[in-house]
């Protein structure tokens, strides 16, 4: 199973972005999706969760200004962010729990962070 995210870079503040990550390989179901960051010199927060109800919960610091999706045909998740603040500069990762087929378990697994700079 691999998690592909992509999207970060360079965006001045105020501006938007939208992250997206990918799961793909042997996958039977997927539960929970989440974004995580991790800031320069901190540790890994949760950003963002959706569940396979689309239900959402998001971190204090971000919620109203980042919008979390999926596609279930893509097994996709997404992160919409707009109004982005210095602050939010970090390495976003995406993790989901994954049954692999053949299992019957769910397992947690981690994309590769995807660098988000916010800066004039």
């Amino acid at each position: 199973v691999q998690l592909q995210a992509s999207g970060g870079g360079l965006v001045q503040p105020g501006g938007s972005l939208r992250l997206s990550c990918t799961v793909s390989g042997g996958i039977f179901l997927i539960n929970k999706m989440a974004w995580f960051r991790q800031p320069p010199g901190r540790q890994r927060e949760l950003v963002a969760r959706i569940d396979s109800s689309d239900g959402t919960i998001y971190s204090a610091s971000v919620n109203g200004r980042f919008t979390i999706s999926r596609d279930y045909a893509k097994n996709t998740v997404y992160l919409q962010i707009s109004r982005l603040e210095p602050e939010d500069t970090a390495v976003y990762y995406c993790n989901a729990d994954v049954m692999v087929s053949g299992t019957d378990y769910f397992r947690s697994v981690w994309g590769q962070g995807t660098l988000v700079t916010v800066s004039s």
